[in-house]
């Protein structure tokens, strides 16, 4: 560690705050609230003005979602009354940001996580690594639509180069069977900025722990993303301490490693062996949890907005995933990126509603909604109110889709 005069880390062995879940961004919020509390103390604003620590709640909030950190304790309230803030547009970089994206309030964890948050990141990943932190820090409103719009850019460009890598990865994979328990894939001049979005990509396509590599030359950086129940970031963290790789660890859900090209295969049958089993108990216990059965009558607006009142919902409160039994779709239509875009009605076709499906070609039930044969289905998903124009409705994300026998239409 480099000289300093303390080392704030909430994970410290000797750490008694219990506020281990913290993410970095939040961490750094309680650090300048102790000091401004230390500041009072010492009267340092008798004669000038506090920082407003309030006014930066929104970009903790931001942080605390995109680094999927647990949304209890103290990141559930900060988290709330930062998103509070940002529906104000106060910080110029935010509000230019949503501008580009066509995002408008009020926003939810879902516009930090899927919205903003990516565009913030795209400069790291494939432009200039120092345009998220320029745009959020800045006060100039027209610096900050230049950099929005840069940004706008280069996310575009991430999702083609995300596209490509996530293709490639496949392939690789199909030509070494996908049956395997761990799946890895490596590839030459796979941009290593887009490897760990390609890896939880292919993790929830195939219900498996997925590893994808990077090789330049003789050389290779690798990042995985792992399903419950298998410890990714021990393996990984096993792997380097034998020699397996190079260098590596992680969390029991996500992991990062260097190693050499030669080492791939070696890699492949270390984590067969190291955690083969796991995976395949928790691929053969696979499922999605379903919290309630509900109607398209049922889901109105006002139900929706009722249910908003247990928000923010993300890791540690997750958003409720409700089951339409018996729905046939009414129309669909694929969009750019493999989503569907579709109306379901029930099987008595009495009631309708709106739903979308994203990335429905890339986890396989593309098909079965863009059929529109009459055929039933058992739809999960998520309630949203989706607001256009000033007017706001219900929409269904939809997290899955299992084919239904014609006998359960007489049951709903």
């Amino acid at each position: 560690m480099p000289p300093a005069a303390a080392l704030v880390n909430p994970n410290r062995p000797d750490d008694q705050s219990g506020q281990g879940m913290l993410a970095a961004a939040g961490v750094v919020f309680v650090l300048l609230a102790a000091l401004n509390r230390e500041g009072r103390k010492r009267g340092l604003f008798d004669s000038r003005t506090e920082p407003d620590l309030i006014a930066l709640a929104g970009i903790a909030a931001l942080g605390t979602v995109c680094d999927v950190a647990a949304l209890t304790g103290f990141n559930r309230a900060l988290v709330a009354q930062g998103l509070k803030v940002m529906n104000r547009l106060d910080n110029p970089g935010i509000a230019a940001l949503a501008e580009v994206a066509g995002a408008a309030p009020p926003f939810g964890t879902y516009h930090a996580g899927f919205v903003l948050g990516p565009r913030i990141n795209a400069g790291g990943r494939v432009g200039q690594a120092d345009l998220g932190a320029r745009l959020l820090a800045s006060d100039d409103a027209a610096e900050c639509a230049a950099i929005a719009a840069s940004l706008e850019h280069f996310n575009a460009e991430r999702r083609d180069i995300e596209q490509a890598v996530q293709e490639a990865a496949l392939q690789a994979l199909e030509a070494h069977g996908t049956e395997a328990p761990v799946l890895v894939a490596a590839g030459e001049g796979w941009h290593p900025g887009v490897i760990g979005i390609a890896a939880g990509r292919l993790k929830n396509r195939f219900g498996k722990p997925a590893i994808v590599i990077g090789l330049d030359g003789g050389t290779g950086k690798g990042s995985g993303r792992s399903v419950s129940g298998v410890n990714l970031g021990a393996a990984i963290g096993a792997a380097a301490r034998a020699g397996i790789i190079e260098k590596g660890g992680g969390h029991a859900m996500a992991a990062g490693l260097s190693l050499r090209a030669d080492q791939v295969d070696g890699l492949r049958a270390f984590l067969i062996e190291k955690i083969g089993e796991d995976a395949r108990r928790a691929a053969a216990s696979r499922a999605l949890r379903i919290d309630a059965l509900m109607s398209a009558r049922g889901a109105d607006l006002q139900f929706v907005q009722e249910l908003q009142k247990a928000a923010p919902f993300g890791m540690g409160n997750p958003e409720p995933v409700f089951g339409f039994a018996a729905m046939r779709v009414r129309w669909a239509q694929e969009l750019k990126g493999g989503h569907v875009r579709c109306t379901l009605e029930d099987a008595s076709g009495g009631a309708t509603i709106k739903a979308i499906a994203f990335r429905a070609r890339d986890l396989g039930f593309a098909e079965a909604l863009l059929a529109n044969d009459g055929r039933l289905l058992h739809v999960a998903g998520k309630l949203k109110e989706d607001t256009y124009k000033g007017r706001s409705s219900v929409d269904l994300r939809i997290e899955d889709v299992a084919l239904a026998d014609e006998s359960d239409a007489m049951e709903t």
